[in-house]
């Protein structure tokens, strides 16, 4: 054996001796000598091939047991169908037994190497099968293979016929294709026997193979013929069982109907796109959970030895290949091949030695010549002489022609991804044929007949969600993640795989951003252009060109004309350039850009409710629930009066809420369908009712941008319904849904604002709060199925109330306020936390100004004698607390000018109370009271703090003139009343002339006669009149004063 450091030589990958988890070899760690690339000069004609090897389970090379001559490979060596540390644990498979390639066989590789499907790679596929396809010219054998595209990737499978209608013959299945396959041939389909020469052949081959890894290279008979017959008898069943077909792919039962046998395995719930078993990235699960091992052994699991990149020319193919390889010494690596010496080597012989060694990049080909068993000689070939051997020469520069032409004629008529292609080439013709099988199975009576189904929708939905976890993708691939999530549902059956149908459905509700700004929306959006991945099947087919004598649909009136396509010639494909690929860009499909925000949340909803409607259909049926017991009385929820609404209910139902908040972060879970926490249908449930909650609010701010209230009221009761129903099934409450809800609760107290201002329009909104599309009821009934969906009732009623209005629009940004403060959000969310407590500022002004108007209202109607009554003295009390609470938001958040303006408020209430306290009785002997001094000086004491809160009043004009006129205003008011109705019972004459000279004086200090403004005149006038009664009041004392000198000479 050759030592592992030797150049050249195979050292197993980490990992590797078991078949469980793939080890992914950098090119700096590749087995092969090739790994980092080289470009060969083969036969004279250069071709270009450059093989990377990207995993490999094989064991250390070993150097190859040179055979003595004329050892008999017909008796067995000792070590024959036995393991070794040398053959590893996978025996003969290793060795390359030419097992046959199982049906999915290049699923298993799509699947391990997710990230080169739908981009990088235009083939995957078993090297035996590419092989297959490039002898076709030089082949009468038949060929039969199924074709699938995902994105810009072919991957091609044996489709054996024969396995399938044996298969069909015992189950009824296939019927269809068997019928067709009759009709197209026009024979009666029989299952050929392989004949004795082939088993023979086999053995000897296999025999050949152990003994030249085999160390002392020579023959050890075997006990007895008994034994000898066993064994191959043992050869010949297992090369039979090597590939068997499968039931059309039923959905196993850890995803099946029962929710308790998916929760194995799950992941904790975080907003992202992988749900339940269902995975995407392949470096963080897999996705043999969807299948049992059943299944996994009949094919979807890569079983081959070596994953390779081949990159033949321009075409760069993932190919697997289980061909033996030796090395050590003066070879490092060489390809072991056995020939009958009476046999001389073919075409089609050399360039199956050719390309096998092409594929794995092996420079020399060894070949043992033989004559009935007998070891005669060996022979050393290079692999750039292959093409040139005697009896076996061919172009090497045809064969990349035929490799071209191929995968042009499949990619342009592979166009529509989830379809099933079947090429076609019945033995002995020269006409190959393209079928769609999945059309053809869309005819019959059960569609979803197709083994290739469930493998095809699975590898979309995994390259679908590769891509979209990629953090570098770009925008415009969100055309090909679409198209490929439409295909993958398209393709599935909803009552057999509800998980993948609805997981498919979220990611599609994510490929749409639902608070995307305008300017992305612009055409300098990525996701206008035409991306070459961007294709569609529901577009309209572009008619095939016929340029260049390329393929034809055949016009034959026979099912010929059910041919995709057909290359009326094998001999077609060696001409260079014959067929040129004119479908692999569709141009007129890009991603849809929603430039609506309704249309684009609309489509959201769509996926979303889909999607539930998938989980729904998993879990148990309402009628499958057990029957009530007439002996037990149903408990019915008690309900009093407090809880309908009105400010005093309110505060019931902001308590209950909070402590309902707290129950949340307790882990309570409360779910009426019978759900199970940790199920695939609750999390992927969690997942599509938070896009739905999502989805609504955004409506909700559109509509609200357009002034239709009454619809976004409508909108964000059922966002917050969603949310409500997700409080209810969440288990762990994330700190970002919390803010969520916050947020929703702040716009619910904005719409509620703006319908209490917009009293006039009412019927309208109504009209529009209570219309409700198909979607939405299948949605709410979805919601009903898990929560009564009543938690956030008391935000989203349309009230015909004024106060009832304000009151609910206070305690929406209350609550916003209390999740904030609840669960430490404000630090995180520091912008939000100061918009909120803003709105809280308004909205207590509001309901302050509210309140004060109407205690002005009853001032106003009441008579003159009467006191002041209890209603007026709470409506001031109100309305004080609200001012006050207003300030303190304003002031927390440093808001000087809105807190300015709340003062300014606040002694204007100080001012309508002072003015509620005018004596009563008799004009003539009515006196300025107490109680008006004391509130106009606290009216002026809160003048004075709003003007300091300004500070200077270059930080806001406006606001700061105004406070100036209506301190003014105050001292104007508060003189004119001492001096029109001085309290001559209480105070001396000169004292009241004091006050009112020096009240007088301050309110012509506020009173801003230079500044030229709409308020000018105003001031000016003021002045004139302050300067007049000064100069009255003046004059009377002087007068006074010159009557009492009088009097006293």
């Amino acid at each position: 054996m050759a030592d592992s450091k030797e150049a050249g030589a195979e050292a197993p990958p980490a990992g590797a001796a078991a078949r469980g988890g793939l080890s992914l070899l950098s090119q700096g760690e590749s087995e092969e000598p090739s790994a980092q690339g080289s470009a060969l000069f083969l036969g004279g004609n250069e071709v270009k091939s450059r093989a990377v090897v990207k995993y490999s389970s094989a064991p250390p090379r070993t150097a190859f047991a040179r055979l003595e001559e004329k050892t008999d490979l017909k008796l067995p060596p000792a070590n024959w169908l036995r393991e070794s540390a040398k053959l590893g644990p996978a025996g003969t498979t290793i060795l390359g037994n030419s097992r046959k390639s199982k049906p999915f066989s290049s699923f298993g590789m799509a699947y391990d190497f997710i990230d080169s499907v739908g981009n990088d790679v235009d083939v995957v596929s078993d090297s035996e099968n590419i092989k297959k396809l490039l002898k076709i010219p030089y082949s009468k054998s038949h060929v039969s293979m199924a074709v699938h595209r995902i994105g810009r990737t072919l991957l091609l499978d044996e489709l054996d016929i024969q396995e399938l209608f044996m298969r069909s013959s015992q189950t009824g299945d296939w019927t269809w294709l068997k019928e067709f396959y009759q009709r197209l041939i026009d024979q009666k389909w029989q299952r050929k026997k392989k004949s004795k020469e082939h088993w023979y052949q086999k053995a000897i081959l296999s025999k050949f193979l152990y003994y030249s890894i085999n160390g002392d290279g020579a023959a050890q008979p075997v006990p007895s013929a008994t034994e000898q017959q066993e064994s191959s008898s043992s050869d010949q069943t297992n090369d039979s069982d090597g590939a068997s077909w499968p039931a059309p792919f039923e959905m196993p039962s850890s995803v099946s109907e029962d929710p308790s046998a998916s929760s194995q395995g799950s992941e904790p719930l975080e907003p992202s796109y992988i749900v339940g078993h269902v995975a995407s990235a392949p470096k963080e699960q897999n996705l043999t959970p969807l299948f049992n091992d059943g299944e996994n052994s009949q094919g979807l699991k890569n079983d081959f030895v070596r994953n390779i990149l081949w990159t033949f020319e321009d075409i760069h193919m993932l190919v697997g290949s289980n061909m033996p390889i030796f090395g050590g010494g003066r070879y490092p690596a060489v390809s072991l091949r056995l020939r009958d010496n009476n046999k001389p080597i073919n075409v089609l012989t050399g360039i199956d030695y050719w390309l096998d060694n092409l594929i794995c990049n092996v420079p020399e080909l060894v070949m043992c010549f033989h004559v009935n068993g007998i070891v005669q000689k060996y022979e050393m070939i290079k692999t750039e002489e292959i093409p040139n051997l005697e009896n076996s020469n061919f172009s090497t520069k045809v064969i990349k022609d035929i490799a071209q032409n191929i995968l042009s004629f499949l990619k342009s008529n592979c166009t529509k991804e989830g379809h099933t292609y079947w090429l076609f080439k019945a033995s002995g013709s020269d006409i190959v044929k393209l079928y769609d099988l999945t059309t053809l199975c869309e005819e019959t009576e059960d569609k979803y007949q197709n083994p290739f189904t469930m493998p095809v929708a699975i590898l979309l939905y995994k390259v679908a969600c590769n891509m979209m976890m990629k953090k570098n993708q770009n925008k415009k691939h969100y055309g090909t993640v679409r198209t490929l999530l439409l295909n993958c549902v398209k393709l599935l059956d909803k009552s057999r795989h509800p998980q993948i149908i609805a997981s498919a459905n979220y990611m599609l509700s994510e490929l749409f951003q639902l608070d995307e700004p305008k300017k992305e929306e612009s055409s300098e959006s990525p996701l206008n252009e035409n991306s070459d991945e961007s294709y569609s099947e529901e577009e309209e087919e572009m008619p095939d060109s016929d340029e260049n004598g390329s393929y034809s649909t055949g016009s034959d009136p026979s099912d010929d004309n059910k041919a995709v396509a057909i290359i009326k010639s094998v001999g077609e494909l060696s001409v260079p350039e014959k067929y040129k690929s004119i479908h692999q860009i569709r141009p007129s499909c890009a991603f849809p850009v929603c430039h609506d925000t309704e249309e684009r949340c609309r489509l959201v909803l769509s996926y979303v409710l889909e999607g539930l409607k998938s989980v729904d259909s998993s879990i148990k049926k309402e009628s499958d629930l057990p029957a009530a017991d007439p002996n037990t009385p149903i408990p019915l929820k008690y309900e009093d009066e407090s809880t309908r609404g009105g400010p005093e209910g309110l505060e019931k139902q902001m308590a209950l809420f909070l402590d309902k908040m707290g129950s949340l972060q307790k882990g309570n879970y409360s779910s009426q369908s019978g759900m199970i926490p940790g199920s695939w249908q609750h999390k992927m449930k969690l997942q599509l009712i938070l896009k739905s909650s999502k989805a609504y609010y955004v409506l909700s701010d559109a509509a609200m941008s357009l002034q239709k209230y009454g619809r976004a009221l409508r909108y964000i009761k059922l966002a917050l319904q969603s949310h409500d129903t997700y409080c209810c099934l969440c288990t762990n409450m994330l700190s970002e849904v919390l803010l969520f809800l916050s947020q929703y609760l702040t716009l619910c107290g904005d719409i509620q604002l703006m319908l209490a201002q917009n009293a006039s329009n009412r019927a309208a909104h109504l009209e529009e709060f209570n219309y409700q599309t198909k979607e939405d009821q299948e949605i709410l009934h979805s919601l009903h199925r898990e929560s009564s969906c009543q938690g956030f009732a008391w935000a989203t009623d349309l009230s015909t109330d004024l106060e009832s209005q304000l009151s609910v629009s206070c305690k929406c940004y209350e609550a916003a306020n209390e999740i904030l403060q609840f669960s430490d959000l404000k630090s995180q969310n520091p912008e939000h936390y100061v918009q909120v407590l803003k709105r809280m500022g308004n909205i207590r002004n509001e309901i302050g100004v509210f309140y004060m108007n109407q205690a002005a209202a009853l001032q106003s109607e009441r008579l003159v004698s009467k006191t002041v009554s209890t209603a007026e003295q709470q409506l001031w009390k109100k309305s004080f607390s609200c001012f006050e609470k207003g300030i303190h938001n304003f002031e927390s958040i440093d808001d000087a000018t809105n807190a300015a303006l709340l003062l300014c408020n606040t002694g204007r209430l100080m001012r309508i109370c002072a003015q509620a306290h005018c004596g009563a009785g008799d004009e003539f002997k009515r006196e300025f009271s107490p109680e008006e001094g004391l509130y106009y000086n606290k009216a002026v004491d809160y003048y004075l703090k709003a003007l300091r809160s300004l500070g200077t009043r270059d930080i806001h004009p406006a606001v700061w003139d105004s406070v100036n006129w209506e301190l003014s205003t105050t001292y104007f008011t508060m003189a004119t009343l001492q001096q029109d109705y001085a309290p001559l019972s209480r105070k001396a004459q000169e004292q009241i002339e004091k006050e009112v000279s020096e009240a007088m004086m301050k309110s012509l200090k506020y009173c801003d006669v230079e500044s030229v403004s709409a308020r000018q005149p105003l001031c000016q006038y003021r002045a004139a009149t302050i300067h007049h009664r000064l100069a009255s009041m003046y004059h009377s004392c002087l007068r006074n004063q010159v009557r009492i000198a009088m009097l006293e000479n």
